[in-house]
């Protein structure tokens, strides 16, 4: 049995939601969060070091991982996930892995370039399974492990002009669950969190391109297409995803597993 203090059987419970942890429950856990320079992966990455955790910073955009581990004394991995030469060079020990890493396209089907589909499914699919297969056999060995993947309200809903982006989540989905069943031997939950729009850079970029896909002027996107479906009215913070991403590596979530957490304003509900 793994004697790690930040076992199910005796971590200390985390704090309220918006809260650092009391008790640092993560200690002695090593974690490797994807896109972690910015972002929901960068909230992430805070919220498991402030757990006590080590963090494995990966991103490519160098300055800004290195920046990011810097500030929380992790580990910077500067590694473009579109290259699985390079996703097979990242660490193998982590007890946690952080799927979040992520990008979009915005086109109807029919113009949707082939070269962007098959770059979304590499960065959004590809390399969490690359990345799992290197890792869970460290999680097995040490009879403990979390995987939280950051899919989306899209990897449970469509939208139309993101083939490729609901694609990868619906298959980030598939992917977790098959982790839950082979992992629950082994201590290993495996579950998505799947928020709906969060106020990131990449929700802000997509917004020209949804005016254009949707002829509609780029101040009416976040109201008429962003907004539309959730029943609360606002984007949510990636620090809340973050704080559902920790309560997932905690103490009480041992016998959660295959899930997946919507953090959706009620978008679901209907």
């Amino acid at each position: 049995m793994d004697s790690n203090p930040s076992s199910d059987t005796h971590a200390s419970p985390a704090g309220g939601a918006g809260t650092v942890p009391d008790v640092p429950f993560l200690t002695g856990r090593t974690a490797l969060v994807t896109g972690a320079a910015g972002g929901i992966g960068r909230s992430c990455a805070l919220a498991l070091a402030a757990a006590g955790a080590h963090v494995l910073v990966v991103d490519r955009a160098a300055a800004a991982t290195r920046a990011t581990a810097e500030e929380i004394g992790g580990t910077a991995c500067v590694v473009d996930l579109a290259d699985p030469d390079a996703v097979d060079s990242l660490p193998t020990d982590a007890d946690i892995v952080v799927n979040n890493a992520g990008l979009q396209h915005v086109a109807p089907l029919h113009e949707f370039p082939p070269d962007t589909f098959a770059l979304l499914l590499r960065v959004m699919v590809e390399a969490p399974f690359r990345i799992l297969r290197r890792t869970l056999p460290h999680m097995y060995a040490r009879g403990w492990g979390r995987v939280v993947n950051i899919s989306s309200v899209h990897g449970l809903r469509a939208s139309p002009y993101k083939a490729a982006y609901v694609t990868a989540k619906h298959a980030l989905e598939g992917l977790s669950k098959v982790t839950a069943l082979e992992g629950a031997p082994h201590g290993v939950t495996s579950n998505c969190v799947n928020p709906a729009f969060v106020r990131t850079p990449l929700a802000e970029e997509q917004i020209a391109d949804q005016a254009r896909a949707h002829g509609m002027p780029a101040e009416d996107v976040v109201r008429r297409v962003m907004l539309e479906r959730p029943a609360i009215k606002r984007l949510i913070e990636p620090e809340e995803v973050a704080r559902a991403v920790l309560w997932l590596c905690g103490p009480h979530t041992g016998y959660l597993t295959g899930a997946s957490l919507p953090l959706d304003g009620g978008w679901t509900a209907h």
